[in-house]
């Protein structure tokens, strides 16, 4: 009785194990593709990058834990990992959600630029940082991350390090990525300003790209027409909170937008953008 009651529970293990590989294999299995969801996280910017080789990395964290439900919606539950964490300035609507998420998911590698600044999420972050013993690395030059087969992000700002320093306008100190996987770009701008847009369209960096994270959520200090044009993007989103008390995005920044051609998205109207990559094309 007792051999056949071992052989009833084995065989329930199989069945139970059987009946969840499919499930399992729906999230495990790569499809080849290169998906980025721009998350809708309100007035803020959160961008969750998932690879074809099966890293996680996040961009940015938003004002707040929202981005613990968007995170939550976009990964299996089964996944806690975070790869690389890329903080692109330390203005609350960036750094405040990746409070939580130190806390949640085990973070492997954090980048950012280790500028100054005093504001309580950004210092409490720092902390976490040093607590969780989480390896840092310090983007002082443009440089390149390999990722994988064909791609790869490339730091293209800022120019010189902006370790220890204090600067007046925090939006200028945006890491700018460009984010490439097969002949398909995706441009990440932070939120530089048209002073940073200059320089860089002036620089020789090739600006150009599939897909655009229009800068400061749309506002009209930043967005250029110059800098929209060097870019040329076929699709450009904005992240940005309903209701905001800014005004973003600005009219003139949605109609130069649209003179480039460019599919213009919006988080507060549309949800969280996914665009996938299969190297060739996006959609």
């Amino acid at each position: 009785m007792i051999k056949k009651a071992k052989i009833i529970l084995l065989i329930l293990g199989i069945a139970a194990a059987i009946a969840v590989i499919p499930v399992f294999w729906l999230f495990y299995n790569p499809s080849g593709d290169l998906e980025v969801d721009f998350l809708n996280v309100g007035q803020g910017d959160a961008i969750l990058i998932k690879t074809p080789f099966g890293q996680n990395i996040l961009i940015d964290g938003g004002p707040d834990n929202a981005v613990l439900s968007e995170l939550a919606k976009n990964l299996p539950w089964w996944d806690r990992r975070i790869d690389l964490m890329i903080l692109t300035h330390p203005h609350d609507d960036h750094v405040a959600g990746l409070i939580d998420v130190m806390k949640r998911y085990n973070v492997e590698k954090i980048l950012y630029t280790g500028v100054v600044h005093s504001a309580p999420n950004y210092l409490a972050w720092l902390e976490l940082i040093k607590e969780n013993k989480v390896p840092l690395v310090i983007i002082d030059r443009p440089q390149t991350v390999k990722l994988g087969e064909d791609c790869e992000l490339r730091i293209i700002y800022p120019r010189l390090s902006l370790l220890g320093k204090a600067v007046d306008n925090l939006n200028n100190s945006s890491l700018v990525i460009k984010l490439i996987y097969g002949r398909t770009g995706f441009l990440l701008t932070g939120d530089i300003e048209t002073e940073v847009e200059q320089e860089l369209a002036k620089s020789g960096a090739d600006l150009s790209a599939d897909v655009l994270k229009v800068s400061h959520h749309g506002s009209d200090a930043s967005n250029s027409q110059e800098f929209l044009e060097k870019v040329k993007a076929k699709i450009a989103v904005i992240q940005v909170g309903k209701d905001n008390d800014f005004g973003h995005p600005s009219l003139r920044v949605i109609k130069r937008l649209e003179k480039t051609g460019a599919r213009v998205f919006r988080v507060d109207l549309d949800g969280t953008v996914k665009i996938t990559s299969d190297g060739e094309n996006i959609k």
